[in-house]
């Protein structure tokens, strides 16, 4: 986060404080606004026992997309569009170690006219034995509608790699749309 701007840093720490994710009200008085990945996980399991993994992976991803679109609007950087290299920063600000905890978004970087936004130690991935078909829907999402809401742009998102396969990080390209 050193790396931004001094007062796009002072609005993150406003809203994302160090070990304090959200400066909005706390939702629950007893426990707090974090649940376990266990109980996440749960709900993500229930849904493709119900939908089959494909329509659960099109609710989350969906799920996903309006969360992230919903940060950006609480951050106020709706249509900021900082430069491709910065935006893993924003993110990670928000939703990694110092915010919600859904991943570490690690870099972002411009591969012709897409966007790569590389992520690790997902909510989806956790707990996942190494060679399972467990796809990031949620992370996607949540990264797709971040990048589209800053960006001002329309993109069709794909994850290319994961940690469970053999991959470095959980990579997310974006194409233009």
């Amino acid at each position: 986060m050193d790396d931004l701007p001094a007062e796009l840093r002072d609005l993150l720490a406003t809203r994302y404080p160090r070990r304090t994710p959200m400066t909005a009200p706390t939702y629950r008085s007893q426990l707090g606004d974090f649940s376990s990945v266990v109980c996440f996980k749960a709900v993500i399991v229930g849904v493709e026992d119900t939908l089959g993994a494909d329509g659960a992976a099109v609710v989350f991803t969906r799920a996903g997309k309006v969360r992230g679109h919903t940060l950006v609007r609480e951050l106020g950087l709706t249509g900021s569009n900082p430069p491709t290299d910065q935006i893993a920063s924003l993110l990670n600000a928000a939703i990694g170690h110092d915010g919600t905890r859904l991943a570490a978004v690690t870099r972002s970087y411009d591969d012709g006219e897409n966007v790569i936004i590389e992520t690790q130690d997902t909510v989806c991935s956790a707990g996942e034995p190494q060679g399972s078909d467990r796809r990031c829907t949620f992370t996607l999402g949540a990264v797709w509608g971040a990048l589209e809401a800053i960006t001002g742009r329309t993109y069709l998102g794909e994850q290319t790699e994961s940690v469970l396969r053999g991959g470095n990080s959980d990579k997310f390209v974006f194409s233009p749309f």
